[in-house]
C-alpha cells in the first residue's frame, strides 16, 4: 500500500489510521531518511491506541520510550546503537515478542533481530512537506 502525505498532519492521520490495522505483539519497522516523519507516524500510531500524542517524541539518545494504553507502545530508535549488542542488552527481544506493539526506527540497525513477520515501512521525502508512505505486506 502506497500513500502520499502533503503535511505533518496527513501523516500523524495516517499513522492514526494505519494503527487500527496493529495487535499486541506486531513489529513495525520504519525506514527513512533524517527528517522524514518517521516520529510523526510514530504519534499517529499512539494516538490510534488513545495515548497523547503531545507525549510522543523520538527515543534518539534513550532507545527507547514505552507509552502505555490497552496494548503497550515500545518505541525504538536505533540510529546511534553501534552494535546489536546494545540493542540486546535492553531485552530488545523481549520487547519484539512481548504484548505490545513494537515500532522501530532504524531497523536495518538490528536487522538480524527483527521478526521475519515485520511489517516494513518506508518513508521518504518527495518534496519540501510531502512525503510517500510505503508499506510492504507482512512476510
Amino acid at each position: 500500500m502506497k500513500f502520499k502525505s502533503s503535511s505533518v498532519k496527513e501523516t500523524i492521520e495516517f499513522g492514526r489510521k494505519f494503527a487500527e490495522e496493529l495487535k499486541a505483539g506486531d513489529v513495525v519497522c520504519l525506514e527513512g531518511d533524517l527528517g522524514a516523519g518517521k516520529t510523526h507516524f510514530v504519534k499517529g500510531i499512539a494516538s490510534g491506541f488513545g495515548i497523547d500524542q503531545e507525549k510522543v517524541n523520538s527515543p534518539t539518545f534513550t532507545l527507547i520510550n514505552e507509552y502505555y494504553a490497552e496494548i503497550p507502545i515500545f518505541h525504538f530508535d536505533c540510529y546511534r546503537l553501534k552494535t546489536i549488542q546494545e540493542a540486546l542488552e535492553i531485552g530488545i527481544e523481549e520487547y519484539l515478542y512481548g504484548e505490545g506493539v513494537s515500532v522501530i526506527e532504524w531497523p536495518s540497525k538490528i536487522k538480524e533481530l527483527i521478526p521475519e513477520n515485520a511489517i516494513q515501512i518506508e518513508i521518504k521525502h518527495t518534496g519540501t512537506s510531502e512525503r510517500s508512505i510505503l508499506i510492504s505486506d507482512r512476510s
